[in-house]
């Protein structure tokens, strides 16, 4: 499995938890692959788990006493966890590969793979099973 990471510039804290996703089929157990073909793997491995948390929350769970506090002093009450008069945009994967890779090649982040930095989209990655993907955020967004 390939671990994930992300880290910001300036910030000691991670931007995320790590998180293991399977390697590209066409890689199997390591090999060469282009740093595009990977960012996209990546994307559509997380699109499709936000789809799932996103479904997830749909499907009617109970609340703790707590909870129900906590929501009721918001002022809302939302079993599913989301404001049932707007719907949830759908997400279109190719969108959101291209906006990934439009942000690198402008330079918003970078990536390490196993301590090794990539800038071009085209180079030629090796990532093995026990790979570290590292996204640095270069930017610094207000209130981060």
């Amino acid at each position: 499995m390939l671990t994930i990471c992300g880290k910001g510039l300036g910030q000691r804290r991670p931007l995320f938890e790590d998180f293991s996703i399977p390697p590209p089929a066409e890689v199997g157990e390591g090999g060469p692959i282009t740093l595009r073909d990977l960012i996209a793997h990546i994307v559509r491995i997380e699109v499709a788990a936000f789809e799932e948390r996103r479904h997830a929350r749909r499907i009617d769970r109970v609340l703790s006493t707590a909870q129900i506090e906590r929501e009721a002093a918001r002022g809302r009450i939302s079993p599913e966890g989301q404001d049932p008069r707007r719907p949830p945009a759908a997400v279109d994967v190719e969108t959101a590969i291209a906006t990934a890779l439009e942000a690198f090649a402008d330079g918003l982040y970078l990536v390490i793979i196993d301590d090794l930095e990539y800038r071009e989209l085209g180079a030629i990655v090796c990532v093995g099973p026990d790979s570290r993907i590292t996204f640095v955020r270069l930017t610094f967004l207000a209130g981060a």
